[in-house]
C-alpha cells in the first residue's frame, strides 16, 4: 500500500474552508460526526462562507447537533441564565445551521439531513423534520455512500509528537463511511480534522496516523468547553425502574445502557449491589419483598460482581465511569476467538489468562458524551483503565454481522441491553423516537440494533424501560397504551419491559399473556381502561382480572416506600454527581414543583394565591442565587413569594 502524503496544516479556519472548497468541485456532500465530535467552529466558518452564496449547494449529513438550551423567562431565566453561562461558557460556538433550522430559515441551497435529533429540540422546526432520515445507526455508512459523500470534517485530539490523531469521542462512523465508499468504487472523501486540545486522548483503535486526514486545522485558542450534558435528578419512579432492572444483570455478563435518569438509576443500583449489598437488598425489599425472596429470585442474581461485567455500548457515559470506578465493569475480552472460546469453556491455560489480563479490554464504545466531570475522568485515566477502554466502529459494537460474529458471540455472553422508550403498547410494541403525527422527537439510533441482537444471541435480553405515566399540561397520561400511531420497535420483537411497578416478561408470549403482563406494570389509574379495551377487541377473556396487588401501582405507595431510603442517603437525588450547587439543587426541586402546579389556569391561580399568603423564604442562599434577596416591584415580589412556596413544599 502506498503511504499517504502528509496532511496540509492550517491554523486558520478560513484557510481550511478554502482548502475544502478548492479541492471539491460542484455540490459539497459533507459528513460530520454526531455529538461531541462535530467541529463547531469549522462548520460555522463553512456555513458563513456558503450560506450567502446560492451558486453552490451544501448538503450536510450528521446527527445530534448539540445546542445549549435557552434561558427562558421569569424564574426559569433567573435560574438557568447563570448556570448556562457557567456550564457552557460565554464562548461556546452555537452551530449557525441549527439556529437557522430553528427559525425555519435555512437557505434553499443548504440542506441539513440528520438521522438523530437532539431530543425534543426540533419538534417545531419543519426544515429539520422534513430532512430527517430514519435510519438504524448501523445503516448510516451505507446511506452516506448512497448520497455520494465527498468530504468529512471531524474534531480530533492530537498526540504529543503530532504524528497521530485520535478520533476519541467518535470512532462510530468515519472509518465505516470511508470503507463503504471504497466498497462502491467511489472516490475517497476529503477528510479534514480540527484539533481540539480539550478533547481527551484515547489510543488503540481510536488512533490513526495524521496522514489518514488530508488536512489538519488547529485554530487558535482560547478553546471553548466541550459540550457537557447537565446531569438530571433521579426520581422515585426512575429509581424503582433502575433497581428492578438491576436484578436482571448476570455476573460475568455484558452490559449496554442508554443515557438519562433511568440509566443513571440503573448504574447506581448496580454499583450499590456491588459495594453495599445489604443496602441494595433493602431497597429491593422496600419495592417488592418478592424481589429478595429465594422462592421467586435466585439469590445469586443479586450478589456482588465477582467476575464483573464487560461493557459494550454504542455510547459511553457517566454510568460507565461509575461502574469502572467501583469495579463492576472489569471482565476483559480480546479479539481472539480461540482464546475467548477456551475462556468460555473454562479450559484456558495460565498463558491464556495472562494474555487476557495484559491485552484485554473491559469497555467498548462507539462514541461518548457526558458531563465535564466525565471528560476530566477520561483525560486523567490511569494506565490500566486507559488500556481497558477501546473505542470501536459502530458496525462492531451495535451488531453481530460485521465479519467477526463468532468472536462477538463469545465476548457478549449473558448480554443485557437496556434502553428507554417513551411509551409501550399493551401488545408489546415500543414508541421511542417519534409522535403519531409523524414528528420526530429524537431518532431510532441504535435501539433497534440492540433489540434485534438480543434476539440473535441465545442468552441475551432486550430491556426497554419506561415510566408508567407522564404529566403534561396539567393532565396525567398513561405511557402503557392500547395502541399508538407510531412505533419504533415492533411487537414481534417484544422482550422485557420495566416500569416503576415491575417487570413484564413478554418474549414469545401470546397476545393475551402480553396484555396481562403489560397491564400489571401500568399505573393503577389506567389499568381498567386497558383491560376493558382488550376485552372489547376480543384480546382478553371477559372474566379476566388482574391480581389484587396490581391496584397498588400508585405514586403515593412508591413515594412512601422509598422515602426512608431518600432520607438516609441511599437514594440521592444525583447519584452520579451533579453540575448544580447545593442551592441550585434545592432551587431545581422548587421550580419543578412550581411548573407542575401551574400547568393549568386553575392551578396557576391557586398557586399564586397560596404564594401571596406565604412569608419570605429563610433559604437566603437560594434567594441570593436567584437575585431575589431584596425584590423590587410587584413582579419580583411575586416571584420571590412563588419561590418561597416552592422551596417550602419541596424541603426535606
Amino acid at each position: 500500500m502506498t503511504p499517504r502524503p502528509a496532511p496540509a496544516h492550517f491554523d486558520s479556519l478560513d484557510a481550511a474552508v478554502e482548502f475544502l472548497l478548492a479541492r471539491i468541485d460542484g455540490p459539497l456532500h459533507l459528513g460530520a460526526p454526531l455529538g461531541l465530535g462535530k467541529p463547531h467552529r469549522l462548520l460555522n466558518a463553512l456555513y458563513a462562507r456558503m450560506a450567502p452564496d446560492p451558486s453552490r449547494r451544501l448538503h450536510l449529513y450528521t446527527a445530534l447537533s448539540l445546542d445549549p438550551p435557552g434561558a427562558g423567562k421569569g424564574l426559569e431565566a433567573r435560574f438557568l441564565g447563570p448556570f448556562l453561562q457557567r456550564h457552557f461558557g460565554d464562548d461556546f460556538p452555537r452551530l449557525a445551521y441549527v439556529q437557522a433550522l430553528k427559525r425555519n430559515a435555512l437557505p434553499a441551497h443548504v440542506e441539513v439531513e440528520e438521522f438523530y435529533l437532539q431530543s425534543g429540540a426540533m419538534l417545531n422546526a419543519p426544515q429539520a423534520q422534513q430532512r430527517y432520515a430514519s435510519l438504524n445507526y448501523t445503516h448510516v455508512a451505507r446511506a452516506l455512500a448512497d448520497r455520494g459523500l465527498n468530504a468529512i470534517v471531524q474534531k480530533v485530539a492530537r498526540s504529543a509528537d503530532g504524528t497521530q490523531l485520535s478520533l476519541s469521542c467518535n470512532t462510530d462512523l468515519t472509518l465505516d463511511a470511508v470503507d463503504a465508499l471504497a466498497a462502491r468504487g467511489l472516490p475517497r472523501p476529503l477528510l479534514i480534522a480540527e484539533v481540539d486540545p480539550e478533547l481527551p486522548w484515547l489510543g488503540g483503535t481510536a488512533a490513526v496516523d495524521a496522514a489518514y486526514f488530508d488536512a489538519v486545522v488547529t485554530p487558535p485558542g482560547p478553546y471553548p468547553k466541550l459540550f457537557g450534558l447537565p446531569r438530571q435528578p433521579v426520581s422515585d419512579a426512575d429509581y424503582a425502574i433502575g433497581f428492578h432492572a438491576s436484578t436482571l444483570v448476570c455476573d460475568g455478563g455484558t452490559l449496554q445502557i442508554g443515557i438519562g435518569a433511568l440509566a443513571d438509576a440503573l448504574c447506581h443500583a448496580l454499583a450499590l449491589r456491588h459495594t453495599d449489598n445489604a443496602a441494595y437488598r433493602h431497597v429491593l425489599a422496600s419495592l417488592d419483598p418478592a424481589l429478595v425472596d429465594p422462592l421467586h429470585t435466585d439469590p445469586r442474581d443479586l450478589m456482588p460482581f465477582a467476575q464483573g461485567l464487560y461493557g459494550c455500548s454504542e455510547m459511553l457515559n457517566e454510568g460507565f465511569k461509575r461502574l469502572v470506578e467501583v469495579g463492576v465493569i472489569k471482565r476483559k475480552v480480546v479479539d481472539d476467538a480461540a482464546l475467548m472460546q477456551r475462556i468460555a469453556y473454562d479450559n484456558a491455560s495460565d498463558e491464556d489468562r495472562a494474555v487476557l489480563e495484559r491485552d484485554g479490554e473491559f469497555l467498548h464504545g462507539a462514541f461518548y458524551l457526558g458531563s465535564p466531570e466525565f471528560y476530566d475522568w477520561l483525560r486523567n485515566l490511569n494506565d490500566a483503565d486507559r488500556r481497558g477502554i477501546g473505542m470501536k466502529r459502530v458496525s462492531e459494537v451495535n451488531e453481530l454481522y460485521g465479519g467477526q460474529e463468532s468472536l462477538e458471540r463469545l465476548q457478549r455472553r449473558d448480554a443485557r441491553f437496556f434502553n428507554s422508550c417513551m411509551m409501550a403498547t399493551a401488545l408489546g410494541a415500543a414508541v421511542s423516537d417519534g409522535l403519531d403525527d409523524g414528528r420526530v422527537v429524537s431518532g431510532v439510533g441504535g435501539q433497534y440494533n440492540f433489540v434485534a441482537m438480543a434476539h440473535a444471541l441465545p442468552d441475551a435480553r432486550s430491556v426497554l424501560m419506561l415510566r408508567a405515566s407522564r404529566d403534561a399540561h396539567g393532565h396525567t397520561n398513561s405511557n402503557v397504551v392500547w395502541n399508538y400511531g407510531h412505533t419504533t420497535i415492533p411487537r414481534h420483537l417484544r422482550d422485557l419491559y420495566i416500569s416503576e411497578y415491575g417487570i413484564a416478561d413478554v418474549r414469545g408470549r401470546t397476545d393475551e399473556d402480553c396484555i396481562a403482563a403489560m397491564a400489571a406494570i401500568a399505573d393503577a389509574r389506567f389499568q381498567a381502561g386497558l383491560i376493558e379495551t382488550a376485552k372489547r377487541n376480543g384480546k382478553l377473556r371477559q372474566d379476566f382480572a388482574l391480581p389484587s396487588d396490581a391496584s397498588s401501582n400508585t405514586t403515593e405507595r412508591l413515594r412512601a416506600a422509598l422515602a426512608p431510603l431518600r432520607r438516609d442517603g441511599v437514594l440521592p437525588d444525583y447519584p452520579l454527581g451533579s453540575d448544580f450547587t447545593p442551592a441550585e439543587q434545592r432551587l431545581a426541586k422548587a421550580l419543578g414543583w412550581l411548573k407542575t402546579n401551574t400547568a393549568t389556569r386553575g392551578g396557576k391561580l391557586g398557586t399564586v394565591l397560596r404564594a401571596l399568603g406565604t412569608g419570605a423564604s429563610d433559604d437566603r442562599e437560594a434567594l441570593a442565587r436567584m437575585q431575589l434577596t431584596a425584590p423590587r416591584g410587584f413582579g419580583e415580589r411575586l416571584e420571590a413569594r412563588l419561590l418561597a412556596l416552592g422551596l417550602r413544599e419541596t424541603a426535606g
